[in-house]
């Protein structure tokens, strides 16, 4: 199946790590070209310079995205650089642990701009170069917005407002052919989830607990499995796919844990 995406200028925040390192890799693979926008000017080149080793095309933006005009700017930047977008992977984001009972009204907020705002002002600064190409908008979540999770109100709220956000901008960017679609996460093993179960007194312990839970196979989700459903959701393949929230994740949010 050809998804048709060679040359097509593709933007992924948070695309240096992660995640966001594995759709740059398979969006790369796939032709397009990949504008990373992340906060580490270091990260940024390591990740492109791999990209390109490997055959890629891949160009950075160094931006903090808490800064509504580093939003901008690097938006700019990567129009003054191609001239246009045809697609947006909103990606950047960390679970920050910002509960109710332990949190506070600053954090709660700098949260949200963390893992949120951003979002909001790429997708609305990418807008008029979107209409144009009549591209595609790609929203990664999390599950923690349907399961809960426990002590990170901040950021359930948040993937909470990116579900609320990919359906309300599949309604208003109907008339311009636009299509929005999120896909949502569960456990993925990522450097930042490492570094989590590092946390517990026994990780390797931890990490078996958890995977005993995913349905499918017992196994976390890959980062290239994610990569693969925004590859086509960005792509002509999934022409008639919008306002979807589409779960990766092995059955983890809804199957039955009765069956485990």
């Amino acid at each position: 199946m050809e998804l048709r995406l060679s040359n097509k200028v593709i933007v992924v925040s948070g695309g240096a790590k992660g995640i966001g390192y594995g759709i740059a890799k398979v969006l790369a693979k796939e032709g397009a070209t990949v504008c990373i926008i992340g906060r580490s000017a270091a990260d940024n080149k390591v990740a492109v310079d791999a990209l390109i080793a490997n055959g890629g095309k891949a160009f950075a933006v160094e931006a903090e995205l808490t800064d509504p005009n580093a939003c901008k700017q690097a938006v700019d930047t990567v129009l003054a650089t191609y001239g246009t977008i045809d697609g947006l992977v909103n990606n950047a984001g960390v679970n920050d642990g910002v509960g109710l009972e332990n949190g506070s009204y600053e954090g709660f907020i700098a949260s949200l701009h963390k893992n949120l705002v951003h979002y909001y002002l790429l997708a609305h600064h990418a807008l008029p170069a979107l209409k144009k190409s009549k591209g595609a908008i790609v929203n990664i979540g999390s599950k923690t917005a349907e399961t809960g999770q426990g002590n990170t109100s901040a950021y359930a709220a948040s993937n909470g407002g990116r579900n609320a956000l990919t359906r309300e901008w599949a309604v208003e960017l109907l008339k311009y052919g636009i299509r929005v679609n999120a896909v949502i996460v569960a456990e993925c093993f990522t450097p930042l989830y490492e570094t989590w179960i590092q946390t517990f007194d026994n990780p390797s312990e931890k990490l078996a607990s958890i995977t005993a839970k995913i349905p499918l196979e017992n196994r976390m989700t890959t980062d290239i499995e994610i990569a693969n459903m925004v590859a086509v959701l960005l792509s002509e393949v999934s022409s008639h796919t919008t306002g979807q929230l589409i779960h990766v994740d092995g059955g983890y949010t809804h199957l039955d844990r009765a069956l485990l």
